[in-house]
């Protein structure tokens, strides 16, 4: 097998020191490498993001413009999630959402990228 996965998604953020905090203070993650203003946060599970610094002004998104659209976020306790979630006052952009058999919710991270919770009773093949 040539291509064995995807080491990491980057993110462009004005301030990405900023932008890695709120991965660690939020989500849990840990900043697990910096070279030169980029930072690398790494979820439990082994996930990486990769946060640089943007150049220019943002450009508007919704939920479906083109391009990445969100990072799903996977969690042990839907519900426990949720709520830290609420409590830490995060922006949310849908009630929570029962889509077949799977439970999600959408909301921001500190820069206003897309993110949901997602909980599937059974996982993907």
């Amino acid at each position: 097998m040539l291509f064995t996965g995807l080491e990491h998604t980057a993110l462009a953020s004005p301030e990405p020191l900023k932008l890695a905090q709120w991965y660690v203070d939020i989500l849990g993650f840990r900043i697990n490498y910096e070279y030169d203003g980029n930072y690398f946060v790494k979820a439990p599970d082994g996930a990486m993001l990769e946060i640089i610094p943007s150049v220019g002004d943002p450009v508007a998104t919704q939920m479906k413009t083109p391009g990445i659209r969100h990072i799903a976020v996977s969690v042990s306790d839907f519900d426990a999630a949720h709520e830290d979630l609420k409590k830490k006052s995060v922006k949310f952009l849908t009630d929570q959402l029962d889509v077949k058999g799977n439970r999600l919710v959408f909301f921001e991270d500190g820069d206003g990228n897309i993110l949901h919770l997602i909980a599937r009773p059974q996982p993907l093949p």
